[in-house]
């Protein structure tokens, strides 16, 4: 059995022994279109994180029997034409929970509690020139009795809530789905949990229900002392909406680790804010830590396991 890893580079240095086992394993840290479907002309397993899978990328995979989306979300696959021509499709879900909940408690806590302010206002020399103790004039906020606000209640949304409510914090969520599934917390519209909280979590993922969801108009809706954390899809928030709403002090902060077009460009106007400490970025790494990735690489083993048993 061949089996390809056409943009490998995304799993870092993760030991790939238990896929290796199955197969005659290829690993490339990276493929463009033309070389994607070069390099999957003789696979039987095409496995793909950002990979776009349509009908040129199937053409060209005669042999092709299984996908294995490196990671949960498989908007950059054509299922249903998959599905036509005979074509497998598996992702991984929920090996990733407890790394995206680490990390957007990561944003939260530093945007609330001014990590990098006041890590640089000792480092800088400021502090060490000052007379007092304390910079006095940059209080952090507590988050106790402040309202978290979720948008997307699975279980990345449900791991952030509960942490959430170890630090006092009332809980709401938006159902993007429309279900309102959970019954810990109430449900309200998305209008409602832009007005009440205090803090804004995205955990959704990008579809025609959320696509766009919030833009200008839903961020004028928001207090100026809300902060907004998107580790679900880029482009569920608007981010010219975002930064404009930044620049006009429509909310305090955002902190993003999920972008429109990944990397993030430098002309971005995120990149370019009055203010940059109003913005933290991480590179879509939430899913990422050593376990999470062991995690994917033992599950998307098991899924060619089980599809070929």
């Amino acid at each position: 059995m061949r089996i390809v890893f056409l943009d490998a580079a995304t799993m870092g240095s993760t030991p790939m022994d238990e896929i290796s086992a199955l197969g005659e394993l290829t690993c490339y840290p990276d493929s463009t279109p033309e070389q994607a479907r070069e390099r999957v002309k003789e696979a039987d397993v095409a496995i793909l994180n950002k990979i776009i899978v349509n009908a040129p990328f199937l053409d060209a995979a005669p042999r092709l029997k299984l996908i294995c989306e490196a990671g949960t979300g498989i908007n950059n696959i054509d299922v249903p034409l998959c599905t036509e021509r005979g074509v497998a499709v598996r992702n991984v879900a929920a090996y990733s929970t407890d790394s995206v909940a680490q990390l957007t408690w990561m944003h939260i806590l530093n945007l609330t509690g001014r990590a990098f302010h006041y890590d640089n206002y000792v480092k800088s020399g400021v502090y060490a020139q000052g007379r007092i103790h304390v910079d006095a004039g940059h209080p952090f906020t507590e988050l106790a009795g402040k309202t978290l606000g979720i948008i997307g209640m699975g279980a990345i949304g449900q791991k952030v809530a509960a942490i959430g409510k170890c630090f006092g914090m009332n809980v709401i969520y938006y159902s993007t789905s429309g279900t309102s599934h959970c019954k810990d917390y109430p449900s309200v519209s998305i209008d409602q949990l832009l007005e009440k909280a205090d803090v804004v979590s995205i955990h959704a993922p990008y579809n025609e229900r959320t696509a766009g969801l919030i833009g200008y108009e839903g961020f004028l809706k928001m207090k100026p002392t809300a902060v907004l954390v998107n580790t679900g899809r880029g482009g569920i928030a608007v981010e010219e909406d975002l930064a404009r709403a930044l620049d006009e002090g429509l909310l305090a902060g955002a902190a993003l680790d999920v972008f429109v077009k990944e990397p993030l460009p430098a002309s971005s106007p995120l990149m370019h804010l009055k203010d940059p400490s109003r913005v933290i970025f991480s590179p879509h790494t939430a899913w990422s830590s050593n376990e999470a990735r062991a995690r994917l690489a033992s599950e998307m083993a098991r899924n060619i396991r089980e599809y070929f048993k």
